[in-house]
Parts: C-alpha cells; sequence; structure tokens
C-alpha cells in the first residue's frame, strides 16, 4: 500500500512534467557514428575490394619434352661407362660398354639429351630390360627450361592460365636471390598417375613423391627470360643468383590465384 501511494503522489506532482527525456548520452552518440562509419566502409571495402590467394605446389624444373628411361637391350657386365652424368649427348650416343656371351655390346642413347641418373657402374651385372640410366629430351643447348607443378585433383580447376608464379628453387637460396618469376602458361586437363608422371620424368622416385597425396593435375609454368642475369630468367632480385640453374631441380611453386571481391564468399 505505501509503494501504491508513493506511485500515485509521484503521477500527480506537476514538477516534473517539463523534465526533458534523454535518450542517449554525447559519449552513445559518439560510438554510434563510429559504428556507423565503420560499417560503411566495410561494405564498401567488400564490394570494391579485392583480395588475392596463392595455391602452393611441389614441381620440378624441366624442358618440354620431357625424359626416358634408357635399358639396357643385352645382359653381362658392364665394361665401361662411356659418359658421365650431366653430359649431354646425340641420338644412338654410346653411352656404356657391356660384356655379353657374345662379346662386347654398346648401349646407345635413344635419342638426343642430357644424362641426368646414370645407375649401371663399372663391375654392375645387368639384365636385358635393366634401367641403366634416364636421359632428358633436350632439343638445343639454347631451349628454355620450363617448371612442372604438380597440383592436387580438386584444386586444380582454380588456377587460370596466365596467373603469376612465384617459384622457390632447391638450389638456390631464397632469402639471398629471392623467387623466379613464372606465369602458368597450360593446366593440364586430366590427372596423371604416377606411371605417366615417372615415364615423362624419367624417373620413378619422382612418380611416387608427386604423386603420394592423389592423382594430381600438371600445371606448366613458363619461366620470364631476363638478360640482366647470370642464369637468363627474371627474378625477384635484380640479378639473382651467380650461376646458371638446371633442369631436374626441384621447386615449389606459389600460383596466385584470381582476384575475389571479399562479398563473393557471402553470395551462393
Amino acid at each position: 500500500m505505501q509503494f501504491r501511494q508513493q506511485a500515485l503522489s509521484k503521477l500527480q506532482s506537476p514538477e516534473e512534467l517539463d523534465l526533458p527525456v534523454r535518450f542517449a548520452r554525447p559519449q552513445g552518440w559518439l560510438v554510434l557514428g563510429v559504428t556507423v562509419i565503420v560499417m560503411a566502409a566495410a561494405c564498401f571495402w567488400a564490394m570494391t575490394g579485392s583480395v588475392s590467394s596463392t595455391l602452393s605446389a611441389p614441381g620440378i624444373l624441366t624442358h618440354t619434352q620431357g625424359s626416358y628411361v634408357l635399358q639396357s637391350p643385352v645382359a653381362g657386365q658392364v665394361t665401361g661407362v662411356l659418359a658421365k652424368q650431366g653430359q649431354t649427348l646425340a641420338a644412338n650416343a654410346p653411352l656404356l660398354q657391356v660384356r655379353t656371351e657374345h662379346g662386347n655390346r654398346i648401349v646407345r642413347t635413344i635419342a638426343a639429351g642430357r644424362v641426368t641418373t646414370l645407375t649401371a657402374a663399372i663391375g654392375a651385372v645387368v639384365t636385358t630390360g635393366a634401367d641403366v640410366a634416364s636421359v632428358e629430351r633436350v632439343g638445343a643447348a639454347n631451349n628454355p627450361l620450363t617448371v612442372l607443378l604438380f597440383v592436387s585433383g580438386d584444386s586444380g580447376s582454380a588456377v587460370p592460365a596466365g596467373a603469376r608464379v612465384d617459384l622457390t628453387v632447391r638450389s638456390v637460396p631464397a632469402q639471398q636471390y629471392g623467387v623466379l618469376r613464372g606465369r602458368v602458361a597450360v593446366v593440364g586437363r586430366a590427372p596423371q598417375t604416377r606411371q605417366q608422371i615417372s615415364a615423362f620424368l624419367g624417373d620413378s622416385q619422382l612418380g611416387e613423391q608427386f604423386s603420394k597425396h592423389g592423382r594430381p593435375l600438371a600445371v606448366l609454368v613458363r619461366l620470364d627470360r631476363s638478360s640482366a642475369t647470370k642464369s637468363g630468367y627474371r627474378w625477384s632480385s635484380a640479378e639473382g643468383p651467380p650461376y646458371a640453374i638446371d633442369s631436374m631441380t626441384l621447386a615449389t611453386g606459389s600460383i596466385h590465384l584470381a582476384d575475389q571481391h571479399p562479398i563473393d564468399w557471402l553470395l551462393p
């Protein structure tokens, strides 16, 4: 009863009817104004701004002709190694001398190229069809290098032709000489099997390494040329490494995908 009387007396008192009603303090208006400005700026950036994403993939420096595995056509003991690893040979060039039951036989290259792996040594016994070397096909000495990246099949469709690629080459310290520059030339249409990768690169271990997470898509990267560097290619540093880079060198590529507006992530 006491509270009811106090409420009635408060309603009947005319002196409080002319007091202004305060909806918000000045500090509240300031906070509200800042919030509106921030939200407007965020909406503007979401519609007009862009965010770039990258895709990392392992790869290798090579020539577009690929490699082949040279197999011994005869069985016997190797008595002579007639070429060195890294040497460039012509087609039908002598590579090994093998002593067989019918005398010495010469194992020759199938096509011109650079010997990247030489597995046979003097004294080794080889059988018919045994792998004795890997030879990278090189059409001419000045043929430019390319990079073959192996992207997971799920991500391959997001790689556009012409995309910029930064390549970290295993034989070149990136902190000192930077990364190699290039652009996506071709994106493979079908995933590659371990056997296909091994056959193209002429190395079964590389085929297993690049396919250990599934069947990847092959992405061919053309390197940017430059006459101002020793290697003949463009680097993120001014001069790049003071030496040439060789094919069959492992690398890691960072592919710059197409820029997207942040609002695209919210739209179906």
